[in-house]
């Protein structure tokens, strides 16, 4: 089976939050998330092409286990704690990937 992902997309739009979304994403939100979640690897990304875009990636063994470990029970605090913590920051959405093809050296 392919390896699945959550790909969580937020656009911070005001530069002032950034830094304080950046520490808290990395000291709180994904390291809960993760363990939440069960997910084999989590990973944050910050666009080059768009200043304003943060991307986490959480990585499951298929597409079955990545919507399961994602359920609306487990959703549901991280989204309320995201919601209370930056309630200006309104643009996100969630997508599911999966893994179709893979190049290694």
């Amino acid at each position: 089976m392919a390896k699945a992902f959550l790909m969580v997309r937020v656009q911070v739009a005001d530069a002032a939050l950034r830094e304080g979304f950046d520490r808290w994403y990395q000291d709180d939100h994904l390291p809960w998330a993760r363990k939440a979640f069960g997910a084999e690897r989590a990973a944050r990304f910050w666009s080059r092409s768009d200043p304003a875009l943060h991307i986490a990636l959480y990585q499951f063994s298929d597409l079955a286990t990545a919507r399961q470990a994602t359920r609306p029970e487990v959703m549901t605090p991280l989204i309320a704690d995201f919601d209370k913590t930056w309630p200006t920051i309104t643009a996100r959405t969630r997508d599911y990937l999966e893994l179709v093809q893979e190049l290694q050296p």
